[in-house]
């Protein structure tokens, strides 16, 4: 199962806005974005470091995927035909490691930034092509860009990085608390977690309306 969570900067500010899924196979699964793969990593690598120094049993792997995003209400009727797994059973920020319409080695997952039901797939990069024209070749299936994303998570409320939130941005003025678990608040164990509480406490100056 997967959600929705935050790299904080020691100011507060979000570095990035990740999905965290932990997975049946005993190792977490991250989707950064794009713009900010690059200095996510160079902080995950720093943190793992620091971990291992303390004799954690931390290991850091990235993996050479595409990701595809199939969002809409048909999604489930027109991929369930290139699985075996049942969609049905498959529940939103839930996914499944499985083969996609031939290609094998890919994490199905029910998210989406659209605001529709779908899911996104994670695909071996050098297959990507291969799989995104199997799903073009379905008369239901049409191309569509950032743009048109863009549109749709605007409709349905959601941030889009580096448009609505930054590294100036904290989860308070960005709406975005909700990412901040109960334990994670009474520990203050993460970077920026004083300027971050004090917000919850006297309430932030600015805050983004969806």
């Amino acid at each position: 199962q997967g959600t929705l969570t935050l790299l904080t900067n020691e100011k507060g500010g979000i570095v990035d806005d990740l999905i965290v899924t932990n997975t049946s196979e005993d190792y977490l699964y991250i989707v950064s974005n794009a713009g900010c793969a690059d200095k996510d990593l160079a902080i995950m690598k720093g943190r793992a470091a620091e971990l291992q120094a303390a004799g954690c049993d931390v290991h850091l792997e990235v993996l050479d995927n595409a990701l595809l995003a199939l969002q809409g209400p048909s999604t489930a009727q027109v991929l369930q035909a290139g699985l075996s797994d049942d969609l049905a059973k498959l529940s939103f920020m839930n996914s499944v490691t499985t083969t996609v319409f031939g290609v094998p080695g890919c994490r199905v997952t029910r998210c989406g930034y659209t605001g529709e039901d779908g899911v996104e797939i994670s695909v071996p990069a050098g297959r990507a092509v291969e799989l995104a024209q199997r799903l073009l070749d379905i008369p239901e299936v049409w191309p569509a860009g950032l743009a048109a994303r863009d549109s749709l998570r605007l409709e349905a409320g959601l941030c889009l990085y580096g448009n609505d939130i930054d590294e100036t941005t904290t989860p308070v003025e960005a709406g975005l608390l909700w990412t901040l678990g109960k334990r994670r608040r009474v520990a203050m164990d993460f970077p920026g977690a004083a300027i971050i509480m004090a917000q919850v406490k006297e309430k932030p100056k600015r805050k983004r309306v969806g």
